[in-house]
């Protein structure tokens, strides 16, 4: 039994209550192992020194970590101050060399290239015939690219993301659901609406060229009755653009459409819409 544990049982009366009156806090365990209760380390654990990292910020690379240090000081990006950018620069590749090496080369390179940029703006200029340009311009622009695409990926990384912000709703119909079948009457309105649709089909079939046609309304009426006659039992319906020819151009297209509403008005046929927007039937009168 550990010490601690001992002495807490000594001033402990066998009714749980503490012989001197004194409340006394009862020794937590830190762990449990297979059901037992551990209260004191074992001596012999060991802790890897690497087992625990705390990481305060996360660079995707030595231009975001210069453009981090660039923002967090308020600088200038077209004007670049190298001496204390490569200053704080190596002091963050000093830290990283520490907690994990293998992630310093590509940093280590640009830190090169940081000291090779700050050397050359002090050393003295001499009178050459073409000037120099600005050793912090290669730099310069390869951070405001960086800056751009960086922003860039942000703002895709905002918008809406299927299984992330929003999820597609999956629900299986039972084996007995069957669908209601409502037959609406239909307008004036859609009928016009489905009429357009067939004259732009009909635009495929004009032709350029001069023939008179013989197309009469009542036998185009006498036609659609027929065809609805004929239909059967099973399907006792035409859809309202089945009825038209598209192949006679637009003369064909509104004299069906007139014999439709005749025979509509006499009550000899009727349309019906089995669901909102969808295709309009013709059929025979329902006897009832």
């Amino acid at each position: 039994m550990p010490e601690n544990t001992a002495k807490l049982s000594k001033n402990i009366t066998p009714d749980n209550k503490p012989a001197s009156g004194v409340m006394l806090q009862q020794v937590l365990p830190f762990a449990f192992l297979r059901g037992e209760a551990i209260v004191d380390k074992p001596q012999d654990l060991f802790i890897p020194p690497d087992a625990l990292e705390v990481i305060l910020e996360m660079f995707e690379g030595p231009l975001d970590l210069l453009l981090y240090l660039i923002r967090k000081q308020k600088f200038d990006i077209l004007d670049l101050p190298i001496s204390p950018i490569t200053t704080q620069y190596m002091t963050y590749v000093e830290l990283m060399k520490d907690i994990k090496l293998e992630l310093a080369a590509e940093y280590l390179v640009m830190a090169s290239i940081l000291a090779e940029i700050k050397s050359r703006l002090l050393l003295p200029k001499q009178a050459v015939e073409e000037d120099e340009g600005d050793p912090r311009a290669e730099l310069v622009r390869k951070l405001q690219e960086y800056e751009i695409i960086k922003k860039a990926a942000e703002n895709i990384d905002e918008l809406p993301r299927v299984d992330r912000d929003s999820f597609v709703a999956k629900v299986e119909l039972a084996e007995n659901f069957v669908p209601e079948i409502l037959n609406s009457q239909v307008d004036l309105a859609e009928l016009v609406s489905a009429l357009q649709g067939v004259i732009k089909r009909t635009q495929a079939y004009e032709h350029h060229h001069i023939q008179k046609e013989s197309l009469s309304t009542r036998e185009r009426m006498a036609h659609i009755l027929t065809t609805l006659k004929e239909a059967g039992s099973e399907q006792p319906y035409c859809d309202f653009s089945d009825l038209f020819t598209v192949k006679e151009g637009k003369q064909g297209v509104v004299v069906t459409f007139l014999a439709i509403l005749e025979l509509i008005k006499e009550s000899l046929i009727e349309c019906i819409q089995t669901q909102i927007y969808g295709e309009i039937r013709v059929c025979l009168p329902r006897q009832g």
